[in-house]
């Protein structure tokens, strides 16, 4: 890598991702037109799975698609050198890239993460401040070292949580346009020649990984607030669920509510869902999946499985 600084303006560009926030911010840098890009690396294909959406793009745009299983192959690596590339731009990349392959490019790589670091890194990096209750989140675009998403930043981007936004408000409504927008002005950092380099405060730093089914199971002796939280925070993925009769469910939409009972209780049926009581107040489920099933209204779900007032949700 070398601080050199493309010439004439333009930059050579390797777009690395998945999924559609890889493919978005590919077509937000073919659309703009200041850059080249001359390779796009995406994960390798599973079978049976369908094509991911970058690759499916990046070809129908005529644009040369490698999918290497691992970065250390120097095979991998004199591929990448090939490409003679300005900057590796990182958008949405699960898989470990080494210091070999990420200082290839002249001016090195930029990764997109969707938090505020060094708050949140990890892979759940959405889920997580939710769950915790907090009240703002973002995007970083950082320098990527051999530490989980512990380099120096490039820029950083923040947003406000609601009291009642659900993984679905924070990133799709939020995180992920301005996140796409971004890819632009991350490019014109660099295409300046002096672009920003601040290190991540350690002190403030946390971790979190996968948040996975075992960690979105509710427990209705816990406060109210801390319920909605997890119920919010793990929709629509991994889906926060109760057992009833032995046999779990999982709660997506639903809201708070007021009233003192027994934890885990249904309070009541209504049209508008299940109100089941925790500490201190309650949660009003609007939306469910029952085992085996696909999602439903609460109100039918309680209507199918006979739940009615009186009924224990939870272990």
């Amino acid at each position: 890598m070398s601080d050199a600084k493309p010439k004439g303006g333009q930059m050579r560009l390797i777009v690395m991702g998945q999924q559609a926030f890889g493919k978005d911010a590919l077509a937000k840098i073919l659309e703009a037109g200041k850059d080249e890009v001359v390779a796009v690396y995406c994960a390798p294909d599973k079978e049976g799975k369908p094509v991911d959406p970058l690759k499916e793009f990046a070809l129908e745009q005529g644009l040369p698609v490698f999918q290497p299983a691992n970065f250390k192959d120097e095979a991998v690596l004199e591929q990448l050198r090939a490409h003679d590339a300005d900057l590796m731009v990182m958008a949405y990349v699960i898989i470990f890239v080494p210091e070999a392959a990420r200082d290839i490019p002249k001016l090195g790589s930029i990764c997109f993460h969707p938090s505020i670091l060094p708050l949140h890194r990890g892979p759940s990096a959405v889920n997580w401040p939710i769950i915790w209750g907090s009240t703002k989140s973002g995007f970083s675009w950082f320098y990527p070292t051999d530490g989980l998403d512990e380099g120096d930043l490039l820029l950083t981007w923040e947003c406000e949580i609601g009291p009642d936004d659900t993984v679905i408000d924070l990133y799709f409504k939020k995180i992920y346009p301005a996140g796409v927008d971004s890819v632009l002005e991350v490019c014109d950092l660099f295409r300046s020649g002096n672009p920003p380099r601040m290190p991540q405060d350690e002190s403030k730093a946390t971790y979190e990984s996968w948040c996975r089914k075992k960690d979105a199971e509710i427990n209705w002796q816990k406060p109210a607030a801390e319920v909605y939280n997890l119920i919010r925070g793990t929709n629509p993925a991994p889906g926060a669920w109760t057992t009833w009769n032995g046999e779990q469910v999982q709660i997506y939409d639903s809201r708070r509510a007021e009233g003192e009972g027994s934890p885990g209780e249904v309070v009541s049926v209504s049209e508008d869902g299940v109100t089941v009581q925790a500490a201190g107040g309650r949660i009003l489920v609007k939306r469910v999946r029952p085992q085996g099933a696909g999602k439903i209204q609460a109100a039918e779900w309680a209507a199918q499985a006979g739940i009615a007032a009186g009924a224990k949700l939870g272990a």
